[in-house]
């Protein structure tokens, strides 16, 4: 074994060890140049040569590698879970306690260290990389592999066959499964070549996000992408084996659909059957799963399909995936602690990470407004909001004056220890608050040799040092006030609370912190073409708190919905209610919603007749299936954890969706595309 090894001691000073890059995802085939030309136009040139030479080569050895590699598998490793006709193997599974064995694996070329006698291939595949050595001297099959490895690059599809050997002392890689072996090779043959990529296959890959889901099949071959995939089926077959022991009955709902009013836009199917009429893909299976309540079916679930046309976000698609429940006879508690439940075993089954609190916190709707300045708050960290109220009119400060005398309001944060902020990082964070709507930032630094900022020049050292408490204010915070309406003070302060918990180290990524928000406003208003009129906060099917129902005629703006958010660091993962279940009630809301009476019937007629033959009581609640694999696998966006995803316009990279039709298809559709009009 050593004197195989000492052809390594003349390598090029270019090569790498051969433990060097088995664990990173840089490119290496034996020097620098060799490196850069796989992924560049350089390589294209030379590529039909060296894959023909290749290719040539695994002809020569077709007969003995295919017979040999044959015999192999019979005398090779005991089955594996991962055996097929073409491997006994996969690239993950081999241990020290395989050596000896013949194996074959199958996989792409992640790495090549070509040393002139000795090649060094890391074969990969998607449960691991198994290193594989090449010594032309360990007989004729050897030399024809050795050929074969000598004009391999990387990604290339290959066959491999040898024997499992221990690497030498001091060349294990402890940060792989395999690191403590090698395996030897016999044979090898060429499944298929493969053009220079147009990005490395590595983690720390930094091409635009747009051409990696143009070429979504490569960027899916990236480990931390196909881990995303991965822990997004077990979480989803968790979820599957969680529900079904429970007692819940899955039932697919139809995807063509009607069209109804339900939030956002709906995706139209033209029918070609019926001319000038219309399939929508359903936002939700909102009403069928009341329906399968009212069918007596009792406990539902769906991982569901849903399809919204609305705009883009990080954490948002026109397509995603949601987890759908709906049960019957039960009351707030009973969804809840069910969903409460799951969460908890999901996140502990599945990451290493910690739940902050259980059971998970409520916090009313007010409250988080008031707190946070948003409905869905990251409780990670404690950094809340004050409303000053009366204390904005102490001193002779006219801009908070001024936004009180408006309707407004005036309030702040404490950020600790930030009093000695330089004025360019203060010109930063106003900066960032403008660009959310704020006119400015009003500062308050308490220093240790004094309180530096606009409000001393206005207020007595008694009126700050009130505003001072309110805050909670130390010696070394720096306190930071928006004045405006409600809306903006929330909007800016909530995004600034989240900047500020990163800036300053407060947010703990390996935390995940749920709380459940309740007490919602059954409705708020809106204004439409100039008219003011109620729109339902969640979904227009949510019950209300009981002995509510007659402040809907008198003052429906007071009425609570009996509606639960569930929150995770900052994220609205899912949401529920209690149903309205009697078809009298559910037509009135609709009213004040501003359907009228043909407009009900047609849009909702079918739900409100089937709550005439007994709907039961009944409630739940619909989870992201995208937006919590994207928190258990620490993803930027819903993109890092869906296979093939949209890009930030709405347009499919991959498959160039959406893209035109043919005329003919249109005549079939009764459709004509009328010119966009010129503005």
């Amino acid at each position: 074994m050593a004197s195989r090894r000492s052809g390594q001691t003349g390598a090029s000073t270019n090569a790498t060890p051969n433990t060097a890059g088995e664990t990173t995802d840089a490119i290496i085939t034996g020097s620098a140049s060799d490196g850069a030309d796989e992924t560049t136009g350089a390589a294209k040139a030379s590529r039909a040569k060296t894959a023909g030479k290749a290719a040539k080569a695994a002809k020569r050895s077709d007969g003995a590698s295919a017979t040999s590699a044959g015999a192999e598998s019979a005398a090779a490793t005991p089955a594996s879970a991962y055996a097929t006709a073409l491997r006994t193997v996969s690239c993950g599974e081999l241990t020290a306690q395989n050596l000896g064995q013949r194996v074959i694996m199958t996989g792409w070329v992640g790495h090549r260290r070509d040393y002139g006698k000795l090649i060094f291939i890391d074969l990969r595949d998607r449960y691991g990389l198994t290193q594989v050595v090449v010594d032309p001297e360990r007989g004729p099959d050897a030399a024809v592999a050795h050929a074969i490895a000598r004009d391999v690059r990387l990604e290339y599809v290959l066959r491999v066959a040898g024997v499992v050997k221990r690497r030498l002392p001091g060349s294990e890689n402890t940060k792989l499964a395999t690191g403590e072996i090698e395996v030897e090779a016999t044979q090898i043959e060429l499944l298929n070549a493969a053009k220079p990529v147009p990005f490395p296959i590595a983690d720390t890959v930094t091409a635009d996000e747009n051409i990696r889901l143009r070429y979504r099949y490569l960027d899916l071959r990236r480990d931390s992408m196909r881990n995303n995939i991965v822990l997004r089926h077990r979480a989803v077959k968790f979820i599957r084996d969680y529900m079904d022991e429970r007692g819940f009955v899955e039932v697919e709902t139809p995807i063509l659909t009607k069209s109804t009013p339900e939030g956002a836009r709906d995706y139209l199917v033209p029918s070609r059957i019926y001319p000038g009429e219309f399939y929508a893909l359903p936002q939700a299976p909102q009403q069928f799963k009341q329906l399968l309540m009212v069918a007596g079916l009792d406990r539902y679930f769906q991982i569901a399909r849903c399809f919204r046309d609305e705009d883009l976000r990080s954490d948002r698609q026109p397509e995603f995936t949601q987890l759908d429940v709906e049960m019957s006879f039960v009351a707030e508690p009973d969804v809840m602690n069910l969903i409460e439940g799951m969460l908890i075993d999901l996140v502990h089954r599945t990451t290493g990470k910690r739940i902050k609190q259980t059971p998970f916190p409520h916090i009313s709707y007010d409250e988080a407004m008031r707190r946070y300045g948003v409905d869905r708050p990251d409780m990670r960290f404690d950094l809340p909001l004050t409303e000053l109220g009366d204390l904005a009119r102490l001193g002779s400060f006219q801009v908070f004056h001024s936004a009180l005398d408006n309707g407004g309001m005036v309030k702040g944060i404490r950020a600790p220890g930030l009093a000695m902020a330089t004025r360019k990082e203060i010109d930063a964070l106003t900066e960032f608050a403008k660009t959310l709507g704020a006119k400015g930032l009003v500062t308050h630094a308490l220093q240790p040799e004094g309180a530096k900022g606009p409000l001393t020049r206005f207020m007595s050292a008694d009126e700050l040092g009130q505003i001072v408490a309110a805050l909670g204010g130390e010696t070394g915070d720096l306190l930071l006030f928006v004045a405006d309406s409600a809306k903006v003070c929330n909007d800016v302060l909530w995004r600034l609370r989240i900047r500020l918990g990163e800036q300053l180290g407060l947010i703990d990524p390996n935390e995940m912190s749920l709380c459940w928000v309740v007490d919602f406003p059954l409705l708020e208003t809106i204004e439409d073409d100039g008219k003011q009129g109620y729109h339902a906060t969640h979904n227009p099917f949510s019950g209300m708190q009981p002995g509510q129902e007659e402040l809907l005629a008198a003052e429906p703006l007071k009425v609570i919905a009996r509606q639960y958010d569930i929150v995770c660091n900052g994220y609205e993962i899912g949401g529920g209610s209690i149903r309205i279940n009697k078809s009298d009630l559910q037509r009135q809301i609709f009213r004040l919603l501003g359907l009228s009476e043909e407009q009900i019937d047609e849009q909702f007629g079918h739900m409100l007749e089937a709550f005439e033959y007994g709907a039961p009581p009944h409630g739940g609640i619909a989870l992201g299936i995208d937006r919590l694999v994207m928190l258990l696998a620490d993803g930027e966006t819903i993109r890092d954890v869906t296979a093939f995803p949209k890009m930030q316009t709405g347009q499919d990279a991959l498959m160039r969706a959406p893209s035109p039709v043919t005329d003919e298809q249109l005549r079939e559709l009764h459709l004509a595309i009328r010119p966009e009009e010129k503005k």
